[in-house]
């Protein structure tokens, strides 16, 4: 399996845009910072799943919180995307580092863990040092575990630590 390297993306608090792991930089409707993250709200041109996105970076937690707002056809039951990775923060703009990783959630169901086969071959083929893939793996456990403590409610969970997150 070959595997790409680790996605980067940044978000410009300045400018009000965030450019994706290809390069394409996008205007931002919303920045909110909190004590505990930053929110961003977006159009996204041009995708033909989803024309709308909400994501949450919670950098205490190596998380990026996603909410995908479908089109007609390509609609999905999950909640939330949650990327596991790392953030770097400054006053003018935040960078995200994706560790290949990924939870999707079903409140109240279930959450289910995706592409540990990527992490694994990122880590073999030299694209990810060992504590990297070591952090990641950190991160995800302790996500999986504070969701299933609160039946797969990623608000819930993050209340329970402070993190009130809020939606459109």
């Amino acid at each position: 399996m070959a595997v790409h390297p680790p996605k980067q993306e940044t978000f410009d608090l300045v400018g009000y845009t965030n450019t994706d792991p290809k390069g394409i930089v996008r205007a931002v409707d919303e920045y909110r910072l909190t004590p505990w993250g930053l929110y961003m709200a977006r159009p996204t041109p041009g995708r033909a799943q989803f024309h709308y996105l909400e994501s949450w970076l919670l950098p205490s937690l190596g998380l990026r919180a996603n909410v995908f707002h479908f089109n007609p056809g390509y609609e999905r039951p999950q909640d939330y995307y949650l990327d596991i990775g790392h953030i770097e923060v400054s006053d003018t703009g935040w960078h995200a580092e994706d560790h290949y990783l990924d939870l999707v959630v079903y409140t109240g169901d279930r959450t289910d863990l995706i592409d540990t086969d990527e992490l694994f071959a990122a880590h073999r083929d030299g694209l990810l040092t060992t504590e990297t893939a070591e952090s990641a793996l950190q991160r995800v456990v302790v996500a999986i575990d504070g969701l299933a403590r609160h039946h797969h409610d990623l608000n819930a969970w993050l209340a329970s630590d402070g993190m009130n997150l809020t939606w459109r």
